[in-house]
């Protein structure tokens, strides 16, 4: 099926989020749509996709001119989407997920599970997508919920899928298995729109590749394209791909972690026994695939989960048994994996968020009165130093793109003096102009002599920050690197391999 747009405009009130685009996908074809956040990828699919009624323009399917009154009109005619943030009911199981919405049914309507049940196998099995079909979605990982979702496309007849930000929240084994299934669905003739804004992924997978910037298409460029080229496109200005810094200049220990072990509420031991020092004027790194433990050892840090052994001390005070508000408090900022979920308020407005853990301060509190002049001016101020791109500082968080709603985490977390700041994840989901910004004020904190303690399962940024990296595997930190250490070997100690040899692997 080819796909044609032609002048798509869409306004919301005086704000123009898309500004007159023309695309062609032609059949079989992996067409990668490449932005930075809010340049108005989400959008132009979410009109692809019915979810949007567009201002101006047109959208023909095989030279026919269609308009979709909602995602059943678009799944009707052919076009299948898997959002950023998976639309699956999580107690369910996946039978019943992919055939929500066109149920099958036998005798007084009972529902026919067992019909669901081999159409998912026959599914999986002619795309290679293998899933259980009784597994409970919560019980899955979250790669597998993605098959799940692409499988609910493909159980419709899609024969245009796209996918909007797909890799945003997967390992990068899970990136390679997805890559993988693009490539499979390609080859038995499904056209795939593959919204991104990483550039290693687009050069990879695509066939074309579109840039959007602030609503308009710029250009179209082939994979073999340069990453740099690619990146000036999309931000409009050149790019370090790479950050610049200087030689660490370390201090004395700051966080120390003694013997520290957390139990899940499931009763499994999830961290084992871990030690480690963050050091003033420092990045350390912690790498590892994703479920081995960095997720509990961060919250324990933070006070969201209280170690079940183990000694967590801030300049040689033992803080434990503090929680979320007493260690913000003692200066820790937090950064957090989950933004949706441990970053901000969805419903608050982006200057609320602003001050989430600030609000108490004599700055912008007296008493109990807030003081709205100082928390507006500090919204203005960190709206414009971080290049958040929202209508207004009155804009709810949770309307933004994920890459803003990112902005405004770290925008908060680099607004008060630290002693020590934990990112975890810090630039997921977010575009190469932004990671730039980001990296660049991560190392300057580190600069100031804060103790930076960075979790990543992007190698790239691993090696880009880390001045010394710890390797996570089965919750534990089974060595400490220099990040001169070649990726085949980083590669090994995440996938458990035992260390050794003289080339600056420390035992840990």
């Amino acid at each position: 099926m080819r796909l044609e747009i032609k002048g798509l405009t869409k306004r919301f009130g005086s704000f123009t989020a898309n500004d007159s685009i023309d695309l062609v996908v032609e059949p079989g074809e992996i067409h990668c749509l490449l932005g930075e956040n809010g340049a108005g990828k989400s959008t132009l699919m979410n009109m692809l996709y019915g979810l949007l009624t567009p201002t101006e323009g047109e959208i023909l399917l095989d030279g026919e001119p269609v308009t979709f009154d909602g995602p059943g009109d678009a799944l009707a005619a052919g076009i299948g989407m898997v959002h950023q943030h998976f639309m699956l009911v999580p107690v369910f199981t996946v039978a019943e997920n992919v055939m929500l919405g066109h149920e099958q049914t036998r005798g007084a309507g009972v529902l026919n599970r067992r019909a669901a049940r081999k159409q998912v196998r026959e599914l999986s099995d002619r795309y290679r997508l293998h899933v259980d079909p009784d597994a409970l979605v919560e019980d899955i990982p979250v790669g597998v919920q993605q098959r799940v979702e692409i499988l609910k496309a493909l159980a419709s007849h899609a024969k245009i899928l796209i996918l909007d930000e797909p890799t945003a929240v997967l390992t990068p084994q899970e990136i390679e298995e997805l890559m993988g299934i693009m490539r499979e669905l390609k080859a038995q003739g499904t056209s795939i729109i593959f919204i991104t804004h990483k550039l290693r992924e687009v050069k990879e997978i695509g066939d074309k590749i579109s840039v959007i910037r602030r609503g308009k298409v710029v250009g179209t460029a082939p994979p073999s394209a340069s990453e740099n080229e690619l990146a000036e496109m999309m931000v409009g200005r050149d790019v370090q791909l790479v950050v610049g810094k200087e030689a660490a200049n370390v201090g004395e220990p700051v966080l120390k972690a003694e013997g520290i072990s957390v139990v899940d509420p499931r009763g499994h031991l999830v961290v084992k026994d871990v030690s480690f020092e963050a050091r003033a004027g420092e990045v350390l790194g912690i790498a590892g695939v994703q479920g081995n433990g960095q997720t509990e050892l961060i919250k324990s840090l933070l006070g969201l989960v209280k170690p079940d052994a183990g000694r967590i001390s801030l300049n040689g005070k033992d803080i434990s048994r503090h929680g979320p508000r007493q260690s913000l408090e003692e200066g820790i900022g937090y950064i957090p994996e989950d933004r949706s979920h441990d970053g901000y308020v969805g419903t608050f407005s982006v200057r609320e968020n602003l001050v989430l853990d600030l609000y108490r301060t004599d700055e912008f509190s007296s008493g109990p009165a807030l003081k709205l002049d100082k928390i507006a001016a500090n919204a203005k101020a960190r709206i414009e130093e971080f290049d958040i791109r929202t209508e207004s500082a009155d804009t709810p968080v949770a309307s933004l793109s994920g890459g803003n709603q990112q902005k405004v985490v770290v925008a908060r977390e680099f607004s008060r003096p630290l002693k020590v700041l934990i990112a975890s994840q810090p630039t997921r989901g977010v575009d190469v102009g932004s990671i730039e910004f980001i990296h660049k004020r991560i190392i300057a904190e580190r600069d100031r002599g804060t103790a930076v303690v960075i979790v990543s399962t992007e190698l790239e940024e691993i090696y880009a920050l880390s001045d010394r990296i710890a390797v996570m595997y089965d919750g534990r930190i089974v060595a400490t690197v220099s990040p001169e250490t070649p990726r085949e070997q980083l590669g090994l100690l995440m996938a458990g391999a035992v260390p050794g040899g003289p080339d600056g692997t420390e035992v840990a």
